[in-house]
């Protein structure tokens, strides 16, 4: 994956816009990045790194242990936020979140769009999945840069269960306030077409077999030339809008593979 950080970087010489992968999807290249920050090997790069998150829960402190903020920076360490050009995330506590919502993608699209966005996939009953935040029936369509949707208990189940799984100590303070979240703020359809280049990551079905069928129905699915029908197959199940994106790269650990 660091790789396809250099690969961007050689394609044009402005800083390069990355929207990064919360939870166990990309917790290798994290550490990895925050080793090679307490280094000068890969400082050219680093400083010309802008980062973007793409999605977060709210109502949520920024100081929770269950915010990808957190874990972020226990990844990825001081030398890291130091030395990229910056980093960027919602802000979970805002008083307006919808307003938050809109200044995050303004600053975003300030910066010339995104050049490489790392995305996972969630999966959802049925073997739907979900991709950065864009839950079935949420009514994403293809013009929506970002959005703000109410939040369920299975999302937040899934929330904690992989913070918890992927080593972050979770205070009985912070998985009470997290549980009483109300909306996920994510990036939408737009922003994801949009981008110069995807990478997916689909790690963990060995704790996560869901993963498999869902990865299987996004792989054999016949997306419908009809627009109308299309619409309603996106919004049953987001992980299709991958489809549809020209410039994709999967990273796909064998056990997703497994029948």
């Amino acid at each position: 994956m660091l790789q396809e950080i250099e690969a961007s970087a050689r394609a044009k010489e402005d800083d390069l816009v990355v929207i990064i992968l919360g939870g166990r999807g990309a917790q290798a290249l994290h550490r990895f990045l925050g080793e090679l920050a307490k280094t000068d090997e890969k400082d050219a790069l680093l400083k010309r790194l802008h980062i973007f998150t793409q999605d977060a829960l709210a109502p949520l402190r920024m100081n929770n242990g269950l915010s990808f903020v957190r874990d972020f920076e226990r990844l990825l360490g001081d030398d890291f936020f130091r030395k990229v050009a910056s980093f960027n995330s919602i802000k979970t506590d805002a008083e307006d979140l919808e307003g938050e919502l809109a200044r995050y993608v303004e600053k975003l699209q300030s910066l010339g769009g995104i050049d490489l966005f790392f995305l996972g996939l969630g999966p959802e009953a049925g073997g739907a999945s979900h991709l950065a935040y864009i839950k079935p029936g949420s009514g994403a369509r293809v013009d929506d840069l970002a959005g703000m949707i109410p939040i369920s208990e299975s999302i937040l189940e899934h929330h904690i269960t992989k913070f918890k799984a992927g080593g972050t100590f979770v205070s009985e303070a912070d998985e009470s306030e997290c549980r009483s979240a109300k909306h996920i703020l994510t990036l939408g359809p737009a922003a994801i077409l949009a981008a110069r280049r995807i990478v997916q990551s689909i790690v963990d079905a060995s704790t996560a077999p869901a993963k498999r069928g869902s990865y299987r129905r996004l792989l054999n699915t016949d997306i419908s030339s009809n627009l109308e029908e299309r619409e309603r197959q996106l919004d049953e199940n987001p992980g299709l809008w991958l489809r549809l994106h020209p410039n994709v790269r999967s990273l796909i650990l064998p056990d997703v593979l497994e029948t």
